[in-house]
Parts: C-alpha cells; structure tokens; sequence
C-alpha cells in the first residue's frame, strides 16, 4: 500500500470564457466528505445565482482512495467525470474541485461542455501549489533510560519523526513512522528489547 500523496497546498481559482458562459474553478484539500461538502455549500451559497455548481472529489482515505462527481444539472457524464479526470491527470488526493457555470445563452454541446468543465479544473489545478503528504503509524515506546540512545539512533525525519518525549521521571516516547518503514523499524525496536505499544495510523 502506498505511503505518500499528491495533494493542494492551499485553495487555488481558475476562470474561463466561453460562447458568453462564464465558468469559475475552486480548486481545494479536503480529507473528508464532509469537509468537501461545506465547502460545496459555501461556494453554492457564495454563487447562489450561478446556473450550474457541477464538482469532483478524491480522497485517499487513508490509503483506500475513493472519488465522486456530479454533473449538478448538465448533461450526464458532461461536468463531473470531466472534473474528476482533471483532477486524476493532476495525480492529486485529498482534493476537491467546484466549477460553477453562468449560462450565457449559447448552448455548448456535450462534448463542448466536457472539454470545457475539463480544461477549466485542469488549468486551475496546474497553477496550484501541490505538496507530498507521508503517512505514519504512531508508536508509544517504553524505554528505560539505560537504551534512551537506541531510540534517539532510530530517528530519522522524515521517515521516523520524535513526536514527544517523557517528562521527568517517565519513559514513554511517541513516535510518528512512515508506513513503509514500520517493519524494519519494529524489528529494531525488537533486537533493542524494547516494549511498544500496537501503532496506530497518523
């Protein structure tokens, strides 16, 4: 199972004009549905006398990945999917992408509709400031003063990160690893005769 992501930085807008429809792009992270939907509701809410408010989302979900669209009254599999396809060309996660459309008269054609919706989300999340997310299995580690340098040994940003350490008198570390490196980091913690607890995800 992979590791790492692709995903936005920060939010990031894109506009286009086409046939005298004007088409606006909020591209964003979002870890959740719940998190993409208020912020659908707020960019509906923003735009409330916009035509159409057509999206996509995909989330890794912890590294299961999952997606959605929706058309929000175009022709079918002429808004959403093509958002969704800019946004699988972008290799992104943990992204959501909004384009709004002001009708201007002119109809466009399923296939001008798709390009459109296609090329408008693509553009937006080209100028986008991307950034690589790591994912960690958190470690509690008891370990006695004596073998403190075994652990300090074991650090190594960004793959192994010291989350905390114990305050005086006690001995219990918390330490963030990549997923990848959780084997071999547990067989160490192992050969030092250390006690650990079940990680769990980060």
């Amino acid at each position: 199972m992979s590791d790492h992501y692709r995903t936005l930085a920060e939010p990031a807008e894109g506009r286009a004009r086409i046939q005298r429809s004007a088409f606006l792009a909020r591209a964003f992270p979002c870890a959740s549905d719940e998190e993409f939907f208020a912020a659908l509701r707020a960019i509906e809410k923003q735009y409330f006398d916009a035509t159409h408010h057509c999206w996509a989302f995909r989330l890794f979900g912890g590294g299961t990945p999952r997606q959605r669209s929706s058309d929000a009254g175009e022709p079918s599999g002429s808004a959403g999917r093509p958002i969704l396809s800019a946004i699988e060309g972008a290799d992104l996660f943990d992204c959501g992408v909004v384009v709004v459309r002001w009708y201007g008269g002119v109809k466009l054609g399923t296939g001008g509709l798709s390009r459109v919706y296609r090329q408008t989300a693509a553009e937006t999340l080209r100028a986008a400031a991307i950034v690589e997310r790591l994912l960690y299995e958190r470690y509690e580690v008891e370990v006695p003063f004596q073998a403190a340098g075994v652990i300090y040994r074991l650090i190594e940003p960004p793959d192994v990160v010291l989350r905390s350490e114990p305050f005086v008198g006690g001995n219990i570390f918390a330490i963030d690893v990549r997923r990848s490196r959780a084997d071999s980091f547990e067989r160490a913690l192992t050969e030092g005769r250390l006690t650990f607890s079940r990680p769990t995800p980060r």
